[in-house]
């Protein structure tokens, strides 16, 4: 496709004016073709960081159109004479409201700078982002789909305790501790569930919310832990259009997902996290991103709002490092050991699953 022509193609996907016939040919030519893919995330950031532009040169034209109306009207002095007392509280009486909110700009522009490290993180706050965890009302629908879990069926939330939200989670070690995102767990306490339907206690034992991961222990009589996970960590970057596959809990039940890596680094050039082409929906998040050998390379945790398929996963070697922070605040805390064997390389895909799944979890957060 000629260079202009695919330019104009992604300018009208992206503002919506396709018919849904060209549409559905455009997502699957992004879906073949990764750079081009590549060129529509690319090309929306750009739209997105010209909007910004365009708002800061409009609001910097307002404050001098205000400032020249106040030198014509005499309320300010720029030649450095002094105002009479009654002409200042005059003058603070009649734009105490305009300087208050000149004050709340500056404050505004104050915690926009000191917010900049945080930008690039996984913390969500651009509206163009969703989070993948399910909030409440989606965890009642799926109950009440279920015909009223909480009710019919032994639970281990507390009698008088709310579900708050949920999402998926993996085992990291075999003793029952789970990795999940820090935004799936709005509550003070959690339950796991495992593919068979067993519901187990855990305990919240560390939240980073700037890498958006938590770390949750099974405490349960009734779990008993596994011999081995059969899955790696991965610690190194992974490539670019490599295969990927997920499992987790958009649902009540297990779930599986296909797609490939579309970009190295997440959304708005966020380093922590990876940019993967796969449908992903609410209940998502915390679940593993496992490449074609079956280890873990991230943890799914966004989508892009209003395009198709665009997810992003915070990087597994994030999981390394909140364990280091993790160990220099609580020493306590057992030793985590991480798997050191892959018995996943080499099976088809039917196969890895069956061999995962047991380690994947659905995860219930509660609040009293």
């Amino acid at each position: 496709m000629d260079d202009v022509l695919l330019l104009d193609a992604i300018e009208r996907y992206l503002s919506g004016t396709m018919s849904m016939d060209e549409y559905d040919q455009f997502n699957q030519l992004r879906k073949r073709t990764p750079e081009i893919d590549q060129m529509v995330v690319e090309h929306n950031m750009f739209l997105h960081q010209m909007e910004l532009y365009a708002g800061c040169r409009n609001l910097k034209h307002n404050l001098y159109e205000v400032h020249e109306k106040l030198l014509n009207r005499g309320d300010l002095n720029e030649g450095g004479a002094i105002s009479p007392k009654g002409r200042i509280i005059q003058f603070w009486n009649k734009y105490r409201r305009v300087t208050a909110i000149a004050a709340s700009v500056g404050g505004v522009i104050a915690l926009f700078i000191s917010g900049l490290a945080v930008y690039f993180s996984s913390t969500v706050t651009d509206p163009k982002l969703e989070q993948l965890g399910k909030d409440l009302e989606v965890v009642k629908k799926n109950q009440q789909y279920q015909g009223n879990i909480i009710n019919e069926v032994k639970t281990k939330i507390p009698l008088n305790a709310r579900l708050l939200s949920g999402g998926s989670g993996f085992l990291i070690d075999a003793k029952g501790y789970i990795i999940t995102n820090a935004h799936v767990l709005k509550g003070t306490g959690a339950v796991v569930v495992n593919s068979k339907g067993e519901e187990f206690n855990a305990s919240i034992i560390h939240v980073d919310l700037v890498k958006d991961l938590a770390i949750l222990k099974i405490k349960d009589d009734d779990f008993t832990p596994l011999k081995n996970i059969p899955y790696l960590i991965q610690k190194s970057n992974s490539d670019l259009g490599e295969e990927i596959f997920t499992l987790g809990y958009p649902r009540n039940d297990i779930v599986y997902g296909m797609g490939y890596l579309s970009a190295k680094t997440g959304f708005n050039g966020d380093s922590l996290s990876y940019q993967i082409q796969i449908s992903a929906n609410p209940g998502n998040s915390g679940g593993p991103v496992f490449n074609k050998a079956g280890d873990i390379i991230g943890i799914l945790s966004t989508r892009q709002a209003q395009a198709d398929g665009i997810s992003f996963a915070v990087k597994s070697r994030n999981i390394y490092t909140i364990l280091e922070d993790l160990y220099q605040s609580d020493t306590s805390i057992q030793a985590i050991k991480f798997p050191v064997k892959s018995i996943l390389k080499g099976m088809d895909r039917k196969a890895q699953i069956r061999k995962v799944e047991s380690c994947v979890y659905y995860v219930k957060a509660y609040g009293q």
